[in-house]
């Protein structure tokens, strides 16, 4: 099955970033002949690549997705795209022209490059975004996208309807994949929707008491990282195409049992202080429900959330301490 990594050239957008590291990860495992990495390093960072940046399959190309001359560079010759590069979801609130170019237009560009090349399958990072509070839980792909409020839940779905008219026009093979609350090591600690875990790892670390807004009660599906990854693995590898896949941990997990995990892990025992409400949570529920994903990929998460917050605990706290050292 991994014959089709063997050998080939792949090019990743944003892989020097929280996910597309553990990707890159992944397809080394399977012998491929180059990966190239484009990557602006707003999100990424050379402490994601440390694993394989001097590896000789491995090439870095520092530049933005929106330099479409650049762009065509990277795309010629390649095999397969794992289309990662995007803005955060409050990056794109806070600037939507931002968000319009990077997450709407060079999606364009690097689909109508990947049809000019030729590519042969682009496997396309999408988002639970698209659901808005979703009409069922768990939620399958059959939900629709129209409670969705935000400018980037808009604009991943919008990168899935142009790869699906690319498919219809140009033959273009794709995947969507729908990562739920994707947490690990190497994440964002300034994610809207994860970096809760940062926050209540600092209070654990400094002995202060973790805060909860509201009564704790908004749940979340954690999907563990390297679960993620392998989900790209298996999406790029199958002969499915023309199809989008939730990916989640299939378990509703609440901030107060999020937060009695984590101090669980750690050997902690804080108590959490609760305050009101500072604002308005307009998507309440995350559920995943990934049995397609399971039928037509053969894929299931192997992460539980108590394992994933370990070593997401280990990793932070040794990062605080190198910072620490080096200061």
């Amino acid at each position: 099955m991994h014959n089709k990594i063997q050998n080939s050239h792949i090019l990743i957008t944003g892989g020097a970033g929280f996910i597309g590291s553990y990707v890159v990860e992944e397809l080394l495992k399977s012998q491929p002949a180059k990966i190239v990495i484009l990557d602006n390093l707003i999100r990424g960072s050379f402490d994601n690549m440390a694993s394989f940046i001097q590896n000789p399959i491995v090439e870095f190309v520092g530049g933005d997705i929106r330099d479409t001359v650049l762009l065509e560079k990277c795309v010629t010759g390649v095999d397969y795209v794992f289309h990662m590069a995007a803005l955060r979801i409050n990056a794109c609130a806070a600037n939507p022209r931002d968000g319009f170019e990077v997450m709407l237009k060079a999606t364009f560009d690097l689909a109508e490059l990947c049809a000019k090349h030729r590519v042969k399958k682009v496997i396309y990072s999408s988002s639970a975004s698209v659901y808005g509070l979703a009409q069922h839980f768990p939620t399958p792909e059959t939900d629709n996208p129209y409670d969705n409020q935000t400018f980037y839940g808009g604009a991943k779905m919008w990168g899935e309807q142009l790869l699906r008219s690319f498919k219809f026009m140009y033959n273009l093979d794709y995947v969507a994949l729908r990562y739920f609350n994707v947490y690990g090591a190497r994440m964002d600690t300034d994610g809207k929707y994860t970096e809760v875990m940062i926050r209540w790892l600092d209070c654990i670390h400094e002995g202060k008491a973790p805060l909860i807004y509201g009564d704790g009660s908004t749940t979340m599906d954690f999907v563990y990282v390297r679960d993620v990854a392998k989900a790209n693995i298996v999406a790029l590898v199958s002969d499915v195409t023309d199809q989008a896949f939730n990916v989640g941990n299939c378990e509703e997990t609440s901030l107060k049992q999020l937060l009695q995990a984590m101090l669980k892990v750690n050997n902690s025992a804080l108590e959490p202080e609760y305050r009101e409400e500072n604002s308005i949570n307009p998507v309440s529920r995350r559920l995943a429900d990934n049995s397609k994903a399971k039928e037509l990929l053969h894929f299931e998460p192997t992460v539980n959330i108590e394992e994933g917050l370990k070593e997401l605990s280990q990793w932070y706290f040794k990062k605080k301490k190198t910072i620490a050292l080096s200061i």
